[in-house]
């Protein structure tokens, strides 16, 4: 029996099992998900003591390793023997692929009563729906798009800002590396590599270019120019690592950043949580700008998607963690220890740093021009096989002497084998 009529039994039991549940059943959650360490744990802690103090009850499933890879496993084994967690954290498309399957339970009851529709970005609200319906619930917004900076090492170089422009970048970068200064900081794995590549899409193209060819898949903007600029650009970066950047973990690039040992990293905001976590101040000991684009915002976004589960206490108590999740009190706390910012619009921004206020300010800004998109190398934009595709020829690219030439034939070619 395939995983779809699988699901399908298994919902039938459960409609069956759920008539005969007791009415007034304690809430209860299963939560699955892969936020062990840091200032993740301490989040998803702050979530449990909110659920338990609205009377629910709290089973947490932490599955550590593989960047989730070992929780998806743990997950589809559930699903299988028709033994689902009530909730998951999942992200971007793998929801759409859940949903498909018709693994996830319909949360529209409790997104109507809590006026979902009109508190969260509607480029949000369609990763959490399938086919119109809500099935998941967003906890915050990380933006893809930033350059982190060491202050004392632009200033070797006459430097007050970080670049606006990528012909600036280069400029500054070329004086860095004149002066003896790594001017990049980067670790040679491939998330790291298309981390960068997107961000180069975005400002050499601009918003419209991103969205056709790293979300619409658009042959004509992938064999475009423009998109042989952002190779060429991808080749002078390149020149601005240091040697010793293959398989270096994103943390200790940014670590490199705080030490003096490199003068600028482009990372996603989770690198915040790194200066944070050393007792840096932003706009002191560090600067935060994003990536050159006209008002281009990249997100990536955690969630949790509610899968279809027997009995009253369970359905309560998936209705009141999604309701808890994309309320105001959690939105703030929860992204207050992660470096993100709420997914939630209007949650106040007094408690956060410079860097998040600024994230929020750019993110309504984006909004208005069509320029808030869903990070392609973080998941968020295409599905798997496709978006492997992608960083497939970026990082070969990255880490040889190929020409921009033959990147966009490759590209292309790539992208038509993984839709076949």
């Amino acid at each position: 029996m395939n995983l779809r009529k699988t699901i399908l039994a298994t919902s039938v039991a459960i409609s069956a099992l759920a008539t005969a549940s007791f009415a007034h059943a304690e809430p209860t959650a299963e939560v699955l998900h892969w936020w062990t360490s840091g200032g993740e744990a301490k989040a998803v802690a702050a979530l449990k003591e909110d659920f338990e103090a609205h009377g629910g009850k709290w089973v947490d499933s932490p599955v550590a390793g593989g960047g989730g890879d070992a929780a998806m496993t743990v997950l589809r084994s559930r699903v299988l023997s028709g033994d689902a967690p009530a909730a998951v954290q999942l992200k971007g498309p793998a929801i759409q692929d859940w949903a498909e399957q018709g693994a996830l339970a319909d949360l529209n009851d409790v997104a109507e009563k809590e006026g979902w529709d009109k508190v969260l970005p509607p480029a949000i609200q369609a990763v959490m729906k399938y086919e119109g319906d809500y099935v998941a619930v967003p906890v915050n917004i990380h933006r893809v798009d930033w350059i982190w900076a060491n202050p004392e090492l632009l200033a070797k170089v006459g430097a007050t800002a970080v670049p606006t422009t990528w012909d600036e970048f280069n400029t500054l970068a070329d004086k860095l590396k004149a002066a003896g200064i790594t001017p990049v900081a980067h670790g040679g794995q491939p998330w790291q590599d298309a981390t960068i590549f997107e961000t180069v899409v975005l400002g050499v193209g601009g918003p419209e270019f991103f969205q056709k060819a790293l979300v619409d898949l658009d042959e004509d903007a992938l064999k475009s120019d423009t998109m042989k600029a952002v190779f060429d650009q991808m080749r002078k970066i390149r020149g601005y690592v240091d040697p010793d950047f293959s398989g270096r973990d994103w943390n200790l690039a940014t670590a490199m950043i705080m030490n003096g040992d490199a003068a600028m990293q482009i990372m996603g905001d989770w690198a915040k949580g790194e200066f944070l976590a050393a007792g840096k101040v932003p706009g002191k000991d560090f600067l935060c700008a994003p990536t050159p684009s006209e008002h281009g915002y990249l997100f990536n976004t955690d969630s949790f998607a509610m899968f279809k589960v027997s009995g009253d206490d369970k359905i309560e108590g998936q209705k009141l963690l999604a309701e808890l999740i994309v309320g105001e009190k959690f939105q703030e706390t929860f992204n207050l220890l992660k470096g993100s910012i709420p997914a939630r619009l209007g949650v106040p921004m007094d408690k956060f740093d410079e860097c998040a206020v600024k994230s929020e300010a750019d993110l309504k800004a984006a909004q208005d021009v069509g320029g808030f998109l869903p990070s392609m190398a973080h998941g968020m934009a295409l599905r798997g096989h496709l978006s492997g595709a992608i960083v497939d020829v970026v990082t070969a690219h990255f880490n040889s002497d190929m020409s921009s030439d033959e990147a966009v034939e490759r590209l292309v070619e790539a992208i038509e084998l993984a839709k076949d």
